[in-house]
Formats: structure tokens, C-alpha cells, sequence
């Protein structure tokens, strides 16, 4: 029994202007906050040291903040890790301290008042390691983006190839630029999501350019756009539902994961909406834009195919 027993016939080229503003003003928002206030790097990015230590009872984050503060910690991050008696601190660089004189005095610090708490582990990440994490980070999502170009390009016509790269590099760095704008940390697992996301969009993309190269040589009559619109209207259903169903663990994730990953958890929902929106407008706009028609996707016919089939 299927669940949808009419397919959709909704006009989506006929909208592609409003969808063409609409992705202008967010990437340009997006560019624009990263030149002027850039992403709030992590420690994994920026250097620090990481204390992570264990109360005996429940441990009171605002109470630990200001402590931090009061004591001139101003550029820390206080989080529960894994249970509400465990507390992950992250602390910035600080001149002429080492990580164990960092950690010593926030064990010390937070000792106070006969609170009983274990140190259960200290990490120190130096700012060159940071350098070198953004340096690959970067590197990685340029190399992934570039390969994706080579292997849309072998399987599709060069137009596709080059649309799905517009969808990519638009959820890029629209995802980006949202950790920008609100200032969300920005380190190692939204990283790892980020590429995800680029996996995940390209995979929706894909499986929208199959079903319009399909069209395009089955349909015979209409124009590019109501082929795409067609094409795009049998795919919805599938798109939808599996947008949806990774929505849905996302946000179970972002709530009950846990603060350590919510970065991660918030870059794929963010990243799965924008790449569910580029698949449908972006990806398929820009194909129609680089001027794709039935004439560039119907198999070549060998010289000399016709003599042979002549009795």
C-alpha cells in the first residue's frame, strides 16, 4: 500500500527567481559576517587546555562560570559531559602559564568551600597545532569539493556536474556562515558535520539529476523547466521523507546527545535543510540557467549506425 497515491504537481522553476534572492541574501549575509567577525573557533582550532572534572554531586554550571570569571578565566567554556556531575572546561591560551599550572589553579579554585571534585584528565592543544588544524580543515572541504566535480562530471553532463557544485558550495557556506553570524562555536565535530553535509546534500542532488536526465530523453514534449519541475515533483516524496527521518534523529541528538555535541548536531540540521532546499532550487536552477536541453542528453548515435541496421 503506498503512503502518497497522487504525485505533486507543483511549479518550482516558476518560483526559481524567489529561490535565486532568497539564496543570494543568505550567502551574502553569510560572506559578510565571516570577513567582518569571522567563526568563534574552538580550542581545537585556537590552542588551550581542557579540564575535565567530576563532582560528587550535581554540579552547578552558572556557580562555576563565575568563579572562572571573577577569577580572571574571561574566555572559557563551562559544559556538562555526559552526566550533570561531570564538567568539561575549556580554557583559552594564557601568557607564560603552562597547562598544568592552568589546571592546578582551576582544580584549586573550584576546591573551594570543601567541594570535593576529581580531575580526570588535562589536554593542551598548541596554537600551532590550531594553525594546522584550520590549514587541513579547510584543505579538506576544498579537496572534497574538487573530487565531487570530477566524479559528477565523469557520470553526468558537464552542466550537472557544475550545478552541483553550486548546491554544495551555497550549503557550505551558508551552514558556515550561520555558526558566524550567532557566534556558535565552531571546532573539530561541526567540522566533521560540515563535510557531512556535503555528502548528503551531493547524494539528494544525484538522485534529483537522475530522474531529470531520465526525462529528458523520455519526455517529447515541454520545455526544459516543466521537465525539471516534473522531474523534481517524483523525486519530492522521497526527498521529503528521507529529510525528515534525519531531521528527526538530529534533534534527538541536539536534545539529548548531550552538550559536547551539539555543535555537530546543529551543523547537520542546519546543513540537511539547506541541502533539501539546494537539491530541489539551487542544483536543478542552475542546470536550467547554464542553458541544459533534451538535445544535450540524447545518446550519441555512431556514424554508420543506420547502414548497419539496413537489411
Amino acid at each position: 500500500m503506498k503512503l502518497f497515491t497522487s504525485e505533486p504537481k507543483i511549479k518550482f522553476m516558476a518560483r526559481r527567481q524567489f529561490a535565486v534572492i532568497f539564496s543570494a541574501v543568505l550567502i551574502v549575509a553569510s560572506i559578510a559576517s565571516l570577513f567582518m567577525q569571522g567563526l568563534k573557533l574552538g580550542i581545537d582550532f585556537t590552542g588551550g587546555t581542557l579540564v575535565e572534572v567530576g563532582y560528587e554531586q550535581a554540579a552547578d554550571l552558572d556557580g562555576i562560570r563565575t568563579k572562572l570569571s571573577e577569577a580572571g578565566f574571561t574566555d572559557t567554556t563551562v559544559q556538562f559531559f555526559g552526566t550533570n556531575k561531570d564538567v568539561l572546561i575549556r580554557l583559552a591560551p594564557q601568557e607564560n602559564q603552562s597547562s598544568a599550572q592552568l589546571s592546578n589553579q582551576v582544580v584549586t579554585l573550584l576546591s573551594e568551600n570543601d567541594q570535593k571534585l576529581d580531575l580526570r584528565r588535562i589536554e593542551f592543544v598548541g596554537p600551532q597545532v590550531g594553525e594546522e588544524l584550520t590549514e587541513d580543515g579547510g584543505l579538506a572541504m576544498l579537496y572534497a569539493l574538487i573530487f565531487i566535480l570530477i566524479y559528477v562530471g565523469f557520470r553526468f553532463e558537464y552542466r550537472f556536474a557544475l550545478g552541483s557544485i553550486f548546491a554544495l558550495v551555497h550549503d557550505v557556506i551558508i551552514t558556515i556562515g550561520i555558526f558566524s553570524i550567532f557566534q556558535i562555536e565552531f571546532d573539530l565535530p561541526v567540522l566533521a558535520a560540515v563535510l557531512a553535509v556535503i555528502g548528503y546534500s551531493l547524494n539528494d542532488t544525484i538522485v534529483v539529476f537522475d530522474r531529470i536526465r531520465e526525462n529528458f530523453r523520455k519526455i517529447r514534449k515541454g520545455d526544459s523547466a516543466s521537465i525539471i519541475d516534473i522531474s523534481l515533483n517524483q523525486t519530492l516524496y522521497r526527498t521529503v521523507i528521507t529529510s525528515l527521518t534525519t531531521m528527526l534523529v538530529l534533534i534527538a541528538l541536539f536534545i539529548f546527545g548531550g552538550e559536547i555535541i551539539h555543535g555537530f548536531a546543529l551543523a547537520l540540521l542546519i546543513g540537511v535543510g539547506i541541502g533539501t532546499y539546494s537539491s530541489i532550487y539551487v542544483a536543478s536552477t542552475s542546470v536550467l540557467m547554464l542553458g541544459i536541453s533534451k538535445a544535450d542528453l540524447m545518446p550519441v548515435q555512431k556514424e554508420g549506425a543506420e547502414l548497419d541496421d539496413t537489411p
